[in-house]
């Protein structure tokens, strides 16, 4: 087992291409033992080179809503008066403090994405 850093693309899709070679291996064996080292390298490479950014309050909530079947009139149960969900959704009012600790504790998305700007 010869475990390089993944400094560039030609790299990485090596360590992709030995990675997908090596999936099935069991732990505690020389090849699950490159696996798990593989796994951690690609996973810090793509963090650094294709960053995901958080996704939009507004699309996360009605993301949110879509997973868990609700509609506007179950969203103003949580959040307030159905008028103000409509505006909410439009982007034509900002989430309150009480309405992101509502839709952290009822639809759990995160309050590091409903904070955003948008």
């Amino acid at each position: 087992m010869k475990i390089l850093p993944i400094r560039n693309e030609k790299d990485y899709q090596k360590a992709l291409d030995r990675l997908e070679d090596i999936f099935d291996a069991k732990k505690g064996t020389e090849e699950g033992d490159e696996l798990e080292i593989l796994s951690i390298l690609i996973d810090r490479y793509e963090n650094e080179n294709f960053p995901i950014g958080m996704p939009d309050p507004i699309e996360a909530i009605k993301f949110r809503m879509e997973q868990m079947g609700m509609n506007q009139k179950d969203l103003a149960e949580v959040v307030g008066f159905k008028s103000r969900v409509s505006e909410i959704l439009n982007k034509k009012r900002k989430l309150t403090l009480d309405m992101i600790r509502k839709l952290n504790t009822n639809l759990h998305i995160p309050t590091e994405v409903l904070v955003q700007d948008y």
